[in-house]
């Protein structure tokens, strides 16, 4: 419709507008159809034509850039119910950011339901979602419904029929399985992916590691990006598999990290061997020695020791340098073999208090059971609830009320509410949402009970994910199945 057509129309809407008859201004072509025995009839056809041609040919055409979409993959689990939705999205506006969003979607998907895709979508860049989002990633990024379609199992002829997310889903689920099989897709068909992908599968390697891979990893040692050989190298590490041999002269950054530990002894009886970082004389000493903790690797530091890794950590004195035990269990963290890990998990946390939270550097190489271990110590002592917004990969949905209960965190819940101190009170309402994310349903439904005789407004929007998370354990209507 060009200019003139569409001034026309503004002039008959204009009067009809104005209550006037307009027949006689319309185009001629428009005068045959609209031909009736009386003015009425006239107009009211007039004005069906008038409509249709506002409504068709006025209507913008798209841009040519736009790409005609598929249809958004179904998902493996059901959509959450309808009768949900609202208490989903009083949790979903509350929750902060994408991870705390995440984390929403996270809880209902523990209970089997995914989200309506008006209420949540996982952004394409973001990693952390749940996997059962991966083919709405995938669809995100562009991936082609053709592909989807025929997704079976991922092989080497497969291997491009994958877009990243659903191929990280797939490749995590076979080194969990059969390592092997997922070593070799990663090999031959990681070698022609750019250095970012290359990173992020070879990353993708911790999981179900074993000295099976050892011979790859080591291949990696000539890999043209050096994150990649920074990775393969610390995946090495956490195999036992020491690090490039040095002389032990001025150049070797294990000798150097060396000298900042002095040895000691303890007992009068039974004298044992100890390990603590010695006082620091400068900002330039400080600043290298948290290089050189970053830069080497756990084993090569206490081979230099002539001691095992568990035998090192059982004789490090914490406490003496707060940036040295940060230093140290990071660097076991990202180095240090499993059982050492372990260990060291299992001793911050019966030392309780801040050393205890050292253990959040741990959390990507900790089971459920030494993560839930740490929780209930955060929760036992309440001194430090902040720290639950920073546990990684923690589970959804099963803290029972006996762990509030029995420690310290319920009775300083029901202080902050009903104090006068508001910063204390927003502090606590984020609490409430940690905890939401965490308890079980039972536990949910207890806690919003306790918090609001305490004096928090039943409206209040830290409920949301307690509610949410309590309502997601009713039994579904009938409209639901």
């Amino acid at each position: 419709m060009n200019e003139l057509e569409q001034a026309g129309l503004a002039r008959l809407r204009d009067g009809w507008i104005s209550g006037g008859a307009m027949f006689e201004f319309a185009p001629v072509e428009w005068k045959g159809v609209a031909t009736a025995s009386s003015p009425d009839e006239q107009e009211r056809r007039l004005l069906a034509i008038a409509a249709q041609a506002l409504d068709v040919a006025l209507r913008p055409a798209a841009p040519h850039v736009l790409k005609r979409r598929p249809p958004l993959p179904v998902l493996a689990l059901q959509m959450l119910p309808d009768r949900l939705r609202p208490p989903l999205r009083a949790a979903l506006k509350y929750a902060a950011d994408a991870r705390l969003k995440t984390r929403v979607a996270t809880l209902v998907a523990s209970r089997g339901f995914v989200l309506h895709p008006m209420d949540w979508m996982p952004a394409a860049s973001y990693q952390e979602s749940p996997d059962v989002y991966a083919p709405w990633v995938d669809w995100q990024a562009g991936a082609e419904s053709e592909k989807q379609s025929r997704r079976e199992h991922l092989t080497a002829e497969t291997w491009d029929d994958f877009y990243p997310a659903a191929r990280r889903t797939a490749l995590v689920d076979l080194r969990r399985t059969m390592p092997a099989l997922a070593r070799a897709l990663i090999e031959t068909k990681g070698a022609s992916e750019t250095a970012e992908v290359r990173l992020a599968l070879i990353e993708l390697m911790r999981f179900g590691l074993g000295t099976d891979d050892v011979p790859f990893l080591k291949s990696l040692s000539a890999d043209r990006s050096g994150k990649v050989r920074e990775m393969a190298g610390r995946l090495l590490a956490r195999l036992g598999e020491r690090g490039n041999p040095t002389d032990g002269g001025s150049e070797d950054p294990i000798a150097e990290l060396a000298a900042f530990i002095e040895e000691g002894k303890s007992g009068f009886i039974r004298r044992r061997t100890t390990y603590a970082p010695i006082k620091l004389k400068s900002p330039a000493q400080q600043a290298r020695r948290a290089d050189l903790f970053v830069s080497c690797y756990f084993g090569d530091l206490v081979a230099r020791f002539g001691k095992t890794e568990s035998d090192f950590i059982g004789a490090w004195q914490f406490g003496v340098d707060d940036g040295a035990d940060l230093f140290l269990v990071r660097m076991v963290s990202v180095s240090g073999g499993d059982a050492a890990v372990a260990g060291l998990a299992d001793l911050l946390v019966a030392a309780g208090g801040k050393l205890a939270l050292l253990v959040l550097q741990l959390m990507l190489r900790l089971d459920g059971g030494r993560k839930r271990v740490l929780i209930r110590q955060i929760l036992n002592d309440a001194q430090n609830l902040a720290a639950l917004n920073l546990v990684e990969g923690a589970e959804a949905g099963w803290l029972e009320w006996g762990d509030l209960a029995n420690g310290k965190t319920l009775s300083a819940l029901r202080s902050a509410v009903s104090g006068d101190n508001d910063v204390t009170k927003r502090s606590a309402e984020q609490y409430l949402e940690a905890i939401g994310f965490l308890a079980n349903p039972v536990t949910a439904e207890k806690l919003i009970g306790e918090i609001v005789a305490a004096g928090l407004p039943p409206a209040s929007p830290s409920l949301g994910l307690l509610r949410l998370n309590a309502a997601l354990a009713e039994s579904p209507s009938q409209s639901d199945r």
